[in-house]
Order: structure tokens, then C-alpha cells, then sequence
């Protein structure tokens, strides 16, 4: 009984470590992003009524874009890149395969792998991809067509509104997910962030070993360790740890956007 118990309480996730200030600048990006990529994209389909201004995905996309910049779920190739292709996957299917039954399953096989294969994964996407073969005959009249609009103007206008969103809020977007850290103190010692127990090297090992996509950039998981051992070496020793320019840096970019 108490197993079964312990497994129930693994569908409760953990308390959300983001602050109120972060809440409502994430709501107050999706709000922004989903009313400029709406509006514009409205003044773009004017001669098109029978288009809608928004696509159902673009709500998901907003919650990664502006929620969660740094995930490399949520990069400007990601969103762009998987929205295309997954459409141009769900108009395939939805012209070649008579029955949206067998069409839908299809498109998604097809829209996951292609995405994978060009490292564009993006979540939302997915459901891009039901839209063209489910859409209705409106959808479907469109084609390829629906790969430019609105698909193609939604995604181009959302990334847009999460560049200048994000980078005035103090997140960095895009986030680039590996950065090289130079060797500032120019002798063949490892960076003081590396005498904690790992390297870089052993962080790139693990995760090529791991062979799961993770939904934090390689990088910000490299800062949340590195800040992990210092805590627990100042918890230690009651001293602070020692840090080069390079760790600290890292350090405050992590917390800029915590």
C-alpha cells in the first residue's frame, strides 16, 4: 500500500521555484507576443477572411517562448523550424491520406522525426501538424500555402516579440545553450569552477551518454552544478569559494534569470 502510495505522489509535481515578479513578466511576454503576432498578423490577412489570425499552437509556444526562454525547446530555429516542417508534414498527410484517423497519427510520427533530424524540436509543433490534417476544409483549401500563413507569419512574428521582450526584461534570447569559457588565467590549470569534481568535458560525456532531450540548455545546467558544489563547498568550510571572472559571470547570468 504505501508503494502504491509513493507512486500516486509522483503525479504531484514539485512547488515552482520562480518568483512573483518572474510569473507576471512571463505572463505579461505571452500576453504581449500573442496581441502583436494577432494584430499584425490580421493587418497582413485583410484580403484573406477566410484565414484565421492565429493558429491554437501559438497559446503553447507563448508559454515556452516567454515562460521558458532559455529552454532549447524554445529557440527562434525551434520554434520557426519545427512549425514549418510540421506543416508541411500535416498538409502531406492530410492530401495523401484519405482518413484523418490514419492521417493524424502519421503526421506526428513523421513531424517528431523530421524535427529531431533537424534539431528543431519545438513542442507546439505537434500540434501544427494535427491543425493541418484536423483544420477543416478552410485548412485544407489552403495547401502548402498554409506553411506562409499563417503558420509561417505567426512563428516569424512570435520569435520577434520574444527577442525584444525578452532581452528588455534581462533574459537573454536566444539563448546560444553552450558557450566556450575561455582560460582566463592563461596557464594549463583547469578554471576554478572545475576544481569542484568536474569538468566540462565530463558534463559533454554525461549528457551525450544520457539519451534523453533535456528541457534546460547545456549551459544553464552546467551553472546550476557549478553553483550547486560552491554552495555545498562554502557549506563545508564556512568559506566562500574561490572564483575566477569567468565562473562569476556565469554565476550572475544565471541568476539574472532566476
Amino acid at each position: 500500500m504505501q508503494a502504491f502510495v509513493y507512486w500516486l505522489k509522483g503525479f504531484i509535481p514539485g512547488s515552482v521555484s520562480v518568483g512573483q515578479l518572474e510569473r507576471f513578466r512571463a505572463c505579461s511576454g505571452a500576453f504581449l507576443g500573442i496581441l502583436i503576432t494577432g494584430l499584425v498578423t490580421q493587418l497582413c490577412l485583410s484580403d484573406s477572411a477566410d484565414l484565421p489570425m492565429l493558429i491554437a499552437p501559438m497559446g503553447a509556444s507563448a508559454v515556452l517562448l516567454f515562460g521558458l526562454p532559455a529552454s532549447p525547446l524554445a529557440q527562434p530555429w525551434s520554434i520557426i523550424g519545427g512549425n514549418l516542417v510540421s506543416a508541411a508534414v500535416g498538409v502531406a498527410c492530410a492530401k495523401y491520406i484519405g482518413t484523418p484517423h490514419y492521417a493524424a497519427p502519421v503526421a506526428i510520427f513523421f513531424a517528431i522525426g523530421a524535427m529531431f533530424a533537424l534539431r528543431c524540436v519545438h513542442p507546439p509543433s505537434g500540434a501544427v501538424a494535427l491543425t493541418a490534417v484536423l483544420g477543416g476544409p478552410g485548412i485544407h483549401a489552403l495547401g502548402f500555402h498554409f506553411l506562409l500563413a499563417p503558420v509561417g507569419i505567426n512563428s516569424v512574428l512570435m520569435v520577434g516579440a520574444a527577442l525584444l521582450f525578452n532581452n528588455l526584461t534581462r533574459h537573454r534570447y536566444p539563448n546560444p545553450g553552450k558557450s566556450k569559457h575561455s582560460n582566463d588565467h592563461n596557464t594549463t590549470d583547469p578554471q576554478h569552477g572545475e576544481r569542484f569534481g568536474f569538468t566540462t568535458a565530463d558534463l559533454d560525456y554525461v549528457m551525450q551518454h544520457y539519451n534523453q532531450t533535456l528541457d534546460i540548455s547545456r549551459d544553464d545546467l552546467e551553472n546550476l552544478l557549478i553553483q550547486t558544489e560552491m554552495h555545498a563547498y562554502q557549506r563545508r568550510t564556512g568559506l566562500p569559494p574561490p572564483q575566477s571572472p569567468s565562473t562569476s559571470s556565469r554565476a550572475a547570468s544565471l541568476n539574472n534569470r532566476s
